[in-house]
């Protein structure tokens, strides 16, 4: 890469720790810093919503599919709206198997800065992981969310510039439709068959309803109809998003169509480099691996919420809050480490595709189809959700590592096997004329109890100022990089200019001029 686009990616990191770094006073509390205050906008929380699922491997993993297939990367993609779409309206067998979504997570940021400037993947896992670790820790909920909105701002302009010039690197859309293979448009093929899709929906449902992850998005805003606006942020944003989302890579197929193995895990990147102008691909590159981050520093600061909640407090109840805080940033340390371990290993078992699908199909359901399943029945008790995970989980995992079931069947049995042993749980206790079982009428006596409610807006206004002083950062470096660049020079300012404005637009301070 050319040194201006070095130099922008450095630029652009340090506005971006700056941006998580700046809430480190903020999050002196457990509400604070696993809750953001529990007052969160409800279109700040969609956005980060989106940006967390979103950056789960949609350059690499999707991206390689949509270089090889086409439309049938769309086709899975669009499926992830109709989980945000319904989800609207074990505390250690889930943290243990998060360290393999938050390591499938962490390997496609590596694998992005890999394949732009040669450095070995391992260094890119530890320092891209380090990195990730510094600004979670210190800044908690807020940083992370903040975080999430500046790349959905930064990559949606950016991704337009590079449809626009990747089609025009191949003559325009009309040619680049003529010259792709016959079976690019399918909204099926190969592996991915409709009852894979049907699995996938099913399964997204599932993760994004049950996921603690993301669930955190629905719990930290102030009302029951925020929580809803959440979700259906996140379903609008995916049943569109793919179709601008996926182009680059496959107009990549017409320029190069002789990649092959690993080396399709590149595609998003190549096309980056090929047609972005100096000092575009170091904003875009940064982005991406910012973006990707995302769905690691949630899972982090999650997972870090869980160990100091359920596992530090039950030990010592009577830790004071100053224990609490640092047993908070420890374990966010410790479970960033075994992620990075985990990264590490992705290369030797196949690759991230295979890690990303069969992690899902194997662990997605079991581990958080039965809570889902046990909000909507009465009868179900901790006991049977228990047994329907641990043994989803060994049936799956045997099942992967015995037979080598078609993609599609192997998503199918791991979606739809939970949800058979809970309805066989379901038929037992109706036999038993268990109608409400111990555990829902112990649930139903804590909903009386009043909780107080505590809400920190201020937090919101600070959020917010800092949201919009990196915007204004980020769109005088466009703005910037638009002057000195040989190409695209109104395109590029433009693009700078139109940040700003957002920016000037959510800015509180001048919100407040303007209302006076």
């Amino acid at each position: 890469m050319p040194t201006i686009d070095y130099f922008v990616i450095l630029i652009f990191s340090l506005l971006i720790v700056a941006a998580g770094v700046s809430f480190s006073k903020r999050g002196s509390d457990m509400k604070s810093y696993f809750a953001a205050g529990g007052s969160v906008p409800w279109s700040i929380n969609g956005l980060s919503l989106y940006m967390s699922f979103f950056s789960a491997g949609t350059f690499v993993v999707w991206g390689s599919i949509a270089y090889q297939m086409g439309w049938v990367a769309i086709s899975i993609q669009m499926t992830m709206c109709i989980g945000g779409f319904l989800v609207a309206f074990y505390t250690y067998i889930i943290l243990f198997l998060s360290l393999a979504y938050t390591g499938a997570f962490l390997y496609p940021v590596a694998k992005i800065v890999n394949v732009s400037t040669g450095w070995p993947i391992t260094t890119c896992v530890i320092g891209l992981g380090a990195l990730i670790l510094i600004y979670t820790i210190i800044g908690g909920l807020w940083a992370v969310i903040i975080t999430d909105v500046l790349q959905f701002v930064i990559l949606s302009i950016a991704i337009i510039l590079v449809v626009y010039l990747s089609l025009q690197e191949v003559g325009g859309f009309q040619n680049f439709v003529a010259k792709v293979p016959d079976n690019f448009w399918n909204l099926t093929g190969g592996e991915y068959s409709w009852w894979f899709i049907a699995a996938f929906a099913l399964y997204n449902l599932v993760f994004i309803g049950g996921n603690w992850a993301y669930v955190q998005r629905y719990t930290s805003v102030e009302t029951e109809k925020d929580a809803k606006k959440v979700g259906l942020t996140f379903g609008f944003l995916y049943l569109i998003s793919p179709l601008i989302w996926m182009l680059p890579p496959m107009v990549y197929k017409v320029i190069n169509p002789n990649l092959g193995g690993l080396e399709t895990e590149g595609a998003y990147m190549m096309i980056c480099k090929l047609v972005l102008p100096g000092g575009m691909l170091g904003l875009m590159l940064g982005g991406m691996v910012f973006a990707t981050a995302s769905s690691v520093n949630t899972t982090l600061n999650l997972a870090a919420s869980v160990i100091t909640n359920d596992i530090f407090l039950l030990l010592r109840p009577n830790a004071s809050d100053k224990q609490i805080m640092n047993t908070a940033k420890i374990a966010t340390l410790v479970f960033g480490i075994g992620t990075i371990g985990v990264a590490l290993l992705v290369p030797y078992v196949g690759g991230i595709v295979n890690v990303v699908l069969s992690v899902g199909a194997v662990t997605g359901c079991s581990l958080y189809g039965p809570p889902i399943w046990a909000l909507f029945s009465k009868r179900q008790t901790g006991k049977s959700i228990l047994q329907v995970t641990v043994l989803s989980l060994i049936v799956n995992i045997f099942l992967k590592m015995t037979f080598e079931l078609s993609r599609a069947n192997e998503m199918l049995f791991g979606t739809l096997f939970p949800f058979l042993l809970l309805a066989i749980y379901e038929a037992y206790f109706y036999i038993k004329k268990q109608n409400e079982s111990p555990d829902y009428l112990k649930y139903q006596q804590l909903k009386t109890i009043a909780v107080p409610e505590r809400s920190e807006k201020s937090q919101n206004t600070f959020a917010m100022k800092v949201l919009a002083n990196t915007l204004i950062a980020i769109g005088l470096l466009l703005v910037g990089l638009g002057i000195n660049s040989e190409s695209s020079k109104l395109a590029i300012a433009v693009l700078g200019a139109m940040v700003i404005v957002i920016a000037l637009f959510i800015h509180p301070v001048v919100k407040l001029k303007l209302n006076d």
